[in-house]
């Protein structure tokens, strides 16, 4: 799969300098990543299958569960191109506020 865009993910961990988590989430999110850029996703099954807390949100919005349900990350996924677009990162008390349908990046 191609991730856009890993710099999303950077500037989050960067923002938490200085924050207990940051290096638990950089790691997380490293290992998010990579096991996601070596992914070859057809339909959301194949999602759930490696990532069993994944919550599938609708056909293409599925949100992952980062650093032991700290943090939430919402994607968009165009299985047919391979693409998944990063649409928002934060706490789970942030997320709480969202309407994960809609949400598009803004830190």
């Amino acid at each position: 799969m191609r991730v856009i865009a890993r710099r999303t993910l950077r500037d989050f961990v960067d923002g938490l300098a200085g924050h207990k988590d940051q290096p638990a989430v950089k790691a997380a999110l490293d290992a998010w990543f990579s096991e996601v850029c070596k992914a070859n996703w057809a339909t959301s099954a194949d999602v759930k299958q490696r990532y069993a807390t994944a919550s599938i949100v609708n056909a293409e919005r599925i949100v992952f569960n980062i650093k032991g349900n700290d943090y939430r990350l919402v994607v968009a996924v165009d299985f047919e191109k391979s693409i998944v677009w990063i649409k928002w990162i934060g706490t789970h008390r942030g997320y709480d506020k969202i309407d994960v349908t809609e949400v598009e990046y803004g830190g």
